[in-house]
């Protein structure tokens, strides 16, 4: 029997989705929100190791340090088939959990925003989420987007939110005073 490393919520279930090139998750039950709908397990990657992956390696990747990743330890799990959007309905808990943003009823498909997660490189491809906010465009640089750091607040990757509370703390903290005439010693 093979060691699964992955929690997916019975509530949950992966079903083939076309349009999207493979698979989603879907809700089967009810879902209330802050609820949490997954926990990706598996083994810790360096970025020259994802550097060595193939693409399709690397779409089950997640970024859970600067330099380090997630990824499964063997075949893919049911978890790991949860897809990107720019209007998701779960959010990022800790590094490697996703909680329900809302409530979510049977039939929703499952999908949190990669801006929540990733800087890095390897993340960029055209988004056709379908979202009326859809940005048209994913990439590892999203996270910068002070839209999303609003809406998302208290659903980034740890690692992350660090970054962001970096970049906030250098723009409040003030520069040096220009001396005009209210300012100048008389």
């Amino acid at each position: 029997m093979r060691r699964q490393t992955h929690y997916m919520s019975p509530k949950l279930a992966v079903e083939p989705m076309p349009e999207k090139n493979g698979f989603g998750v879907v809700a089967k039950e009810p879902i209330a929100v802050g609820e949490t709908v997954v926990v990706w397990g598996g083994r810790i990657f360096d970025r020259a190791a994802v550097a060595q992956m193939n693409d399709r390696e690397r779409i089950y990747v997640l970024q859970v340090e600067e330099d380090l990743f997630l990824a499964a330890d063997g075949p893919v799990e049911a978890a790991e088939y949860v897809n990107h959007s720019c209007h998701p309905n779960v959010g990022v808990h800790g590094q490697m959990a996703l909680v329900a943003l809302r409530d979510i009823a049977p039939g929703e498909e499952i999908c949190f925003d990669y801006a929540m997660s990733e800087s890095n490189e390897f993340t960029e491809f055209p988004c056709a989420c379908g979202a009326e906010n859809c940005r048209g465009q994913v990439s590892g640089s999203d996270w910068r987007r002070p839209e999303l750091q609003r809406r998302y607040a208290g659903h980034f990757s740890p690692y992350l939110q660090r970054k962001i509370d970096a970049m906030v703390q250098r723009t409040d903290v003030p520069g040096p005073r220009r001396r005009t005439a209210r300012t100048a010693v008389r």
